[in-house]
């Protein structure tokens, strides 16, 4: 891989001789107690200020003053006016914005775009602190605070860096660094062109011109000259967007690791002239290369052309490989850098053991900030994920190159919270990160990585080249629950368990030491249908991990269970697919107290789904076959009840489905029924069931009790499941 510079041998600002604060100031008071007269740059983020590693904001702050830098956060800001963007004067440098820890429509919005009334990452739980499209809004402001520059970061500006689908608009909108006019944008895991924009910055550049800085985008009036493209203007003569195999590829359809549109074309794509698809030929000398993505315009009316944009940009996402990728917005060109290079174990160890508090700032007193609440005991290990679920941003924003920590910085982080921490009781509520068992996992061999573009190191199969060796992770767990002051270590986050089959020590080890009572895992569906969609690996894994799960909980004399988390009405779900799912959740003893339909968030391969009823995965053209796409409000409603089929309030729907789909069978009292065929007595619509049996003209769908021969009985009253349990609150993953 490319090499990079230590992020922490940068020549030291000239401000470094304040020393570090104890908080970053988010007042004049503070500035003043420090003794600045003014701030270098100013942070403006969508989530309250938490001086904790898991916050984005505070990362990225503390790595700034780590670099000599006087650094300020105004957090939450009223954003009604520009006043209280002026609350810490005008910055040195430059304005830094981001939305926080989640996409501000996200954090807003519920995937059935119902208004949220909480927000986990404001004091109190309080909703509206932040506005829709935070990000946009909150840059404006600063421009008409200050005629100074504005980067704009963060997982919301990561993940709507070039045209994009809008779940909540339903349309697809230009990059948010068009749409802000924000000088740049920073991707991903930012320290790298963080702390390189600053440095340059402080010399005197602007950052409209650092358009050569890994992980960052930027608006360009024309294209360089020295930089080969090759252009293709007619829809029937694409080009493969990439000439080398990856050597081991095992779907032929992703071999090539390119996009390729059909022969065949629509009517209206004949007619235009604009750049729909580039190849890139090999080149000699230092000319470098860049791939000219189809424009905002084509994509937004195309969405052939948008899936293949979306394909394109996925494949293009190793540091090892990816190139520049340029798209058009009207006569400008947005200038994308490829990904930043991982930071090595000693830079982020260098990242986590910054100066933080870890606690939020004291400006909110005795106020309980719930994702605060949420991690206060847990330390993040490691960084990415290669699990590339086409429904996933973690992927597409941290990147596939697992990124870890060493050992002895992990401890010394427990042994803060040990020794820090208000509260603690001596239980690590989660030793994980992304997913809890990627520790240290990455490919064997550097050559074949560099010229890798699969989407996913473990789908279809697990790749030959990962290493799959857990005993870091074990070795890891068994040092951290041997600390004095440490009673437990628990393991919450999730569990990628087809690779945990991998190394049953592993297995043993977590199961009989870090998990209380339940553990959750994702199967995501039982059917093959949404799983190929997904890029997640079918139950058998599942089975072969329970049977070791229920062999080391026996061993270890603890009663403990799987949580199995599903998705409901994403792309690739037919209603017969959500059937099943509920049959095999009944036939199991599972009923999920909350359940999550599908959300389309910005740039997920299974959001181009959504939007175009194409397949990224495997090439794309206008002949090829549509995606089954579960859309509108009804039909979302009908796959989200099948999650919870137990729920009277989801019987008549699910009635009037089983009717509909010929599967009047499992309409019953029998085990083998899904749901009964009529209302608990004392549930509200029990009564409107009685009035249409009586009046003889039963509403269309409703089954009546006769071809049971058994006396009506309520659900509420039957037996609960012997492993019902509580799969709890959701962590999204964006």
């Amino acid at each position: 891989m490319h090499a990079a510079r230590d992020i922490f041998t940068y020549p030291r600002y000239w401000a470094e001789c304040f020393g570090p604060s104890e908080f970053l100031p988010m007042s004049r008071d503070e500035m003043d107690a420090l003794g600045w007269d003014s701030c270098d740059i100013i942070i403006i983020s969508g989530d309250a200020y938490v001086d904790h590693p898991s916050f984005g904001m505070a990362v990225i702050g503390r790595l700034w003053e780590a670099q000599g830098y006087r650094v300020g956060i105004i957090a939450q800001p009223d954003w009604s006016s520009k006043d209280d963007f002026m609350r810490l004067g005008k910055p040195n440098l430059f304005f830094a914005v981001s939305a926080g820890n989640m996409d501000s429509m996200i954090n807003r919005y519920t995937s059935d775009l119902k208004l949220r009334h909480d927000d986990a990452y404001t004091p109190d739980n309080e909703g509206g602190k932040r506005p829709d499209r935070a990000v946009l809004v909150y840059t404006q402001r600063c421009k008409e605070a200050y005629d100074v520059p504005v980067l704009i970061g963060g997982i919301e500006a990561s993940l709507r860096r070039i045209a994009h689908y809008d779940y909540w608009s339903d349309k697809v909108r230009r990059s948010s660094l068009v749409d802000s006019k924000a000088d740049l944008l920073v991707y991903g895991n930012a320290e790298r062109a963080v702390v390189e924009i600053a440095h340059r910055a402080a010399a005197g550049e602007a950052l409209k011109d650092m358009m050569d800085i890994r992980g960052t985008a930027v608006m360009l009036s024309s294209l360089p000259d020295d930089w080969h493209i090759e252009d293709s203007t007619r829809i029937d003569r694409p080009g493969p967007v990439e000439s080398h195999r990856n050597p081991y590829m095992e779907d032929d359809s992703l071999t090539d690791a390119g996009s390729r549109c059909a022969s065949a074309k629509s009517p209206e794509a004949k007619a235009e002239s604009d750049v729909q698809v580039v190849r890139i030929l090999p080149v000699s000398g230092n000319r470098r290369e860049l791939i000219l993505l189809p424009s905002y315009e084509k994509v937004r009316n195309d969405p052939v052309l948008y899936a293949h944009t979306s394909r394109v940009l996925h494949l293009e996402t190793n540091p090892a490989n990816a190139r520049t990728l340029v798209q058009k917005h009207g006569d400008r060109f947005l200038w994308v850098n490829p990904p930043p290079i991982p930071l090595t174990t000693q830079e982020l160890d260098d990242v986590f053991e910054l100066p933080f508090k870890r606690v939020p700032h004291p400006a909110y007193g005795k106020a309980r900030i719930p994702a605060y609440e949420m991690i206060r005991f847990s330390v993040n290990i490691m960084r990415g994920c290669f699990g590339g679920c086409s429904f996933c941003s973690i992927t597409e924003h941290e990147g596939r190159v697992i990124q870890s920590r060493s050992e002895d910085s992990i401890v010394r982080e427990i042994e803060k919270i040990r020794d820090m921490t208000p509260g603690f009781t001596g239980t690590i509520s989660d030793l994980g990160g992304p997913t809890a068992n990627m520790y240290q996992l990455n490919c064997r061999s550097e050559e074949i990585h560099a010229s890798c573009k699969r989407l996913s190191c473990v789908y279809p199969t697990i790749c030959k080249n990962l290493v799959t060796d857990h005993s870091p992770t074990t070795n890891l767990y068994r040092r951290a629950r041997a600390l004095p002051g440490i009673k437990r270590v628990m393991v919450a986050s999730g569990l990628r368990y087809d690779l945990a089959v991998r190394d049953p020590e592993y297995v043993r080890e977590l199961v009989m030491h870090h998990v209380g009572g339940y553990l959750k895992i994702a199967p995501e569906h039982t059917e093959e249908g949404p799983l190929s969609k997904m890029m997640k690996p079918g139950m058998g894994t599942y089975y072969a991990f329970k049977e070791m799960f229920d062999k080391f909980s026996k061993e270890a004399g603890k009663e403990q269970f799987l949580i199995p988390y599903f998705i409901a009405a994403h792309p690739g779900t037919a209603d017969e697919d959500m059937l099943n799912l509920a049959l095999w959740l009944k036939a199991n003893g599972f009923r999920a107290d909350q359940v999550q339909n599908f959300y389309p968030s910005p740039m997920a391969s299974a959001t181009t789904m959504y939007h175009t009823k194409k397949d990224p995965l495997h090439r794309v053209n206008y002949k090829t076959d549509d995606v089954p796409i579960p859309k509108g409000a009804r039909q979302r409603r009908l796959h989200k009840a099948f999650l919870r089929y137990h729920d009277p309030d989801n019987w008549p729907l699910l009635r009037e489905a089983l009717m509909n789909m010929g599967k009047a069978h499992l309409i019953g009292f029998g085990k083998k029924h899904l749901i009964p065929p009529t209302q608990p007595a004392n549930h509200p619509s029990a009564q409107k069931e009685r009035h249409r049996s009586r009046s003889g003209s039963p509403r269309k769908g409703q089954v009546l009790t006769q071809h049971t021969g058994l006396p009506p009985r309520s659900e509420s009253s039957s037996k609960p499941a012997k492993n019902r349990g509580s799969a709890g609150k959701r962590q999204r993953r964006s």
